[in-house]
């Protein structure tokens, strides 16, 4: 290969290259491999790799062809930091064992040749890339130029794939702060009656466990869930005096309270969608299937779904809840009284889904409580379905001997193999970036339920797992920051934390809490 025809080959590559997409990394190096067997002279074999360098110094593989994913490793770990690696200019011949440090491959040798070509943004070390090559080939001169020039090539290629990942993260957070407000109005209004705002997110839940039975999409779910929130935001202009009433409301008073639903119309006027979806859940959550309910008796199809959706959620709540006025119902109760009345207060296909849905709603029920975890419940609901992946598995030794805790360590896998499916299945950083807000948020909500059942019952070591939880917290809070700077090494870093800090926590931290079983029996 004379110069010409290795400046033309470049070309080609890089213009191939390009046409593969800016978000796969797995699929243009399987493509390279398909046009670099097409240039003579050029023996490289279906084996390669891209790693990455975090903000550590340490090298991860983020991408691959014809060798398995880092997560596939049984002991996979986060590889200790090197020492700061100057810009690499020139490919260079290297194998697995020679490197610094050194790469070890499963099914791979430790002597197995392969080119290293350094990825560089600017005067930033960005990675390296490796191909595989045939023992045999002894590469001249030109080939030699040929690799640095394709490394070059590579760099701008992995570059933009990582801007436009970056881009992606940020446009999740704009949409954030577009539903931020939402979210805010609608827990505002909360407070006003329920001191610990964990009506809204039960009822939340509930509604998007309801929709995701009724086979609604997943874009459907997501507005219902960033909407749910409001369905009372009009109770923030009903008086204290009638709200907060210990008791029964008196019929002028009723017609107050009422007057809710139309204040949350007022409040939601736009024409965004978000607005429009909170605006029909606030306005039409009383509104009944027979027609007979407020304030426009609206009747059957005629009320928005995703009303008819929060209307089950909330009721059913509100009667298992305590109020000002009332006890909790019991259970069998609550349900039984969902399912008399559908058809008449309820939608018949949300009553169907909101029985499809029961055994997470009873999970929901008991992670997202008002009151104090009492370490000797004994949890008794219908076969929950976890999530199918098996990242971090759940195993009967690591139950702490205290139902509630255990189901919300569950939950807590759940979303870890939520985030590692996304992941593995390569979905991008947008949604690495959405489990990671999820999983943020709910680890708020078990700590702080945690401790408060630890400081009740007068848990020894409460400051200790208090600290330890801080930490896990800021943690999670850095590895969103660094989706920023680098999503693909920032998603695999994450993945590998959180398998290793669950499981080490409890076995070491959470198994502890078995003490509180027996002294709160006393």
């Amino acid at each position: 290969m004379d110069k010409d025809q290795e400046i033309l080959a470049i070309s080609r590559l890089v213009f191939e290259l390009t046409k593969i997409g800016d978000a796969d990394l797995d699929k243009m190096l399987a493509r390279l491999f398909d046009l670099l067997q097409t240039l003579p002279g050029i023996l490289v074999q279906p084996r390669s790799l891209i790693l990455l360098q975090t903000s550590r110094r340490a090298l991860i593989q983020v991408a691959q062809h014809g060798l398995p994913p880092a997560w596939a490793q049984s002991e996979m770990t986060i590889p200790p930091a090197g020492p700061v690696a100057a810009e690499e200019a020139e490919a260079f011949l290297a194998t697995p064992a020679s490197l610094d440090p050194p790469l070890v491959l499963p099914g791979l040798a430790a002597d197995a040749p392969c080119f290293v070509l350094p990825l560089n943004e600017g005067e930033h070390v960005a990675g390296r890339a490796l191909l595989f090559i045939d023992p045999a080939w002894q590469p001249d001169a030109v080939e030699f130029e040929f690799m640095s020039d394709l490394a070059k090539a590579l760099s701008v290629l992995v570059s933009r794939c990582v801007i436009n990942e970056t881009l992606r993260v940020r446009e999740v957070e704009l949409e954030d702060a577009r539903t931020d407000a939402i979210r805010r109005l609608g827990t505002a209004s909360e407070y006003r009656d329920n001191e610990t705002g964990m009506h809204i997110m039960r009822m939340t839940h509930f509604a998007t466990a309801i929709a995701k039975a009724m086979g609604l999409s997943a874009e459907t779910r997501e507005l219902l869930a960033i909407c749910a929130p409001m369905h009372d935001v009009g109770k923030i202009g009903i008086p204290d005096a009638i709200l907060l009433k210990p008791g029964r409301l008196s019929s002028d008073e009723f017609e107050v309270m009422k007057s809710h639903t139309d204040i949350g119309k007022r409040l939601l006027t736009g024409e965004d969608s978000l607005i429009q979806a909170a605006r029909d859940i606030a306005a039409s959550h009383h509104e009944r299937w027979d027609g007979t309910g407020y304030p426009d008796g609206l009747a059957g199809e005629a009320i928005p779904l995703l009303a008819r959706i929060c209307a089950v959620s909330d009721v059913f709540d509100a009667l298992t809840s305590v109020r000002p006025y009332k006890r909790p119902w019991p259970l069998d109760e609550a349900v039984a009284w969902v399912r008399e009345n559908s058809g008449t207060h309820f939608d018949p296909a949300v009553v169907a889904a909101f029985d499809l849905a029961l055994p997470e709603i009873m999970r929901i029920r008991e992670l997202y409580r008002d009151d104090i975890i009492d370490p000797n419940q004994v949890l008794n609901f219908p076969e929950t379905v976890y999530s199918s992946a098996d990242w971090v598995r759940w195993e009967d030794s690591l139950s702490v001997g205290i139902d509630v805790i255990d189901e919300h360590h569950r939950y807590l896998f759940d979303l870890a193999n939520d985030l590692f499916e996304v992941v593995s299945n390569k979905r991008g950083a947008r949604e690495v970036a959405r489990v990671l807000k999820a999983l943020d948020q709910y680890v708020q909500v078990h700590f702080r339920a945690e401790e408060r059942m630890m400081d009740h019952y007068g848990y020894r070591a409460l400051q200790h797992q208090q600290r330890q939880h801080g930490q896990f917290e800021e943690r999670l809070r850095e590895f969103y920051n660094e989706l920023h700077s680098n999503p693909l090494t920032a998603q695999f870093e994450v993945l590998v934390y959180l398998r290793s800090w669950l499981v080490k926590h409890i076995v070491h931290e959470d198994a502890h809490l078995r003490e509180l079983v027996t002294s709160a029996a006393v």
